[in-house]
């Protein structure tokens, strides 16, 4: 193996996870070591409701995302979040469609279809990805959540060639399931502002994915019983430490709990989740550097 982890170095990539786990000592533009995204955000109404159970606690929620994608909401609901986001200074990501769940083809439905995840089928979802990136930049926002990486590349040539504004930021979802350095790397170089790695990730991974990238990483420190269910907050100060900088994605257990079906509720529990992390690193790493 010494001469494949050779090549890897060679090529500036690790050699292999980094059980050392060192200091990151890379920062978000402001110095920034971390700041909290509260994922799961579908419409103004929640997102109200997240806003005010943050004042109520007092922690500040630094990017809110929406995940059901932006086809689903109304001009009128997206001038509203964007409204929200700017009283707020948070940065609001909403999901692009139309996804395969909302697609007409079979295969997503069958076992071997969701190991796809919510890739892309046919080129003219690739063209309403893009008009779906044009409506929302016209209503105000800027930032975008992607479950495919050929909309990412295409999206990113858009960007170059003035297609859409400059100032576009793209995330890829934790649904295309990448979780290593290379893959990483290969998102990087293809437009990705952000990436979200698999919610099981180790720490020993999220160091060496550190090492290969400049962008910051999206870790999930809580999931549903869908999701596997893990809830990471003691792990919290490490993801900061080793993988800085990060959003962690926070509140996504949640959605495990009936209060989904109550959408002011959900977003209150999530703004809750954010104060129980948050407690992990003002314990345990309390120098960490926020925004």
């Amino acid at each position: 193996m010494k001469k494949t982890k050779s090549f890897l170095e060679k090529i500036g990539l690790p050699a292999g996870d980094a059980y050392d786990l060192p200091d990151s000592e890379k920062r978000f533009n402001d110095g920034a070591q971390y700041r909290f995204e509260v994922p799961g955000i579908q419409g103004p109404e929640s997102m109200e409701a997240l806003l005010e159970a943050a004042e109520k606690f007092g922690v500040t929620i630094h990017r809110i995302t929406q995940t059901r994608g932006i086809m689903r909401l109304t001009d009128r609901e997206v001038r509203r979040m964007v409204e929200l986001a700017e009283e707020s200074r948070s940065e609001l990501v909403l999901a692009l469609g139309p996804r395969s769940v909302y697609d007409t083809g079979a295969s997503i439905q069958t076992p071997e279809g969701r190991q796809m995840g919510l890739r892309l089928r046919g080129q003219d979802q690739i063209v309403r990805t893009i008009e779906e990136v044009k409506r929302a930049a016209e209503l105000g926002c800027t930032s975008f959540l992607l479950y495919d990486e050929g909309a990412l590349w295409v999206l990113n040539r858009c960007r170059e060639e003035g297609e859409i504004p400059s100032e576009c930021k793209f995330k890829v979802s934790v649904h295309c399931g990448h979780g290593n350095p290379c893959s990483a790397r290969l998102l990087e170089s293809i437009g990705a502002d952000s990436f979200n790695p698999v919610r099981d990730i180790q720490l020993q991974m999220l160091a060496a994915i550190r090492q290969a990238v400049e962008m910051p990483m999206d870790i999930h420190t809580d999931n549903p019983d869908y999701a596997g269910g893990f809830i990471r907050h003691y792990e919290v100060p490490e993801m900061i430490r080793v993988a800085a900088p990060v959003f962690l994605k926070t509140g996504g257990s949640v959605s495990s709990s009936g209060s989904r079906l109550n959408p002011s509720k959900s977003a209150a529990g999530r703004a809750r989740q954010v104060l129980l992390a948050k407690r992990m690193i003002e314990t345990y790493y309390p120098e960490a550097v926020t925004s």
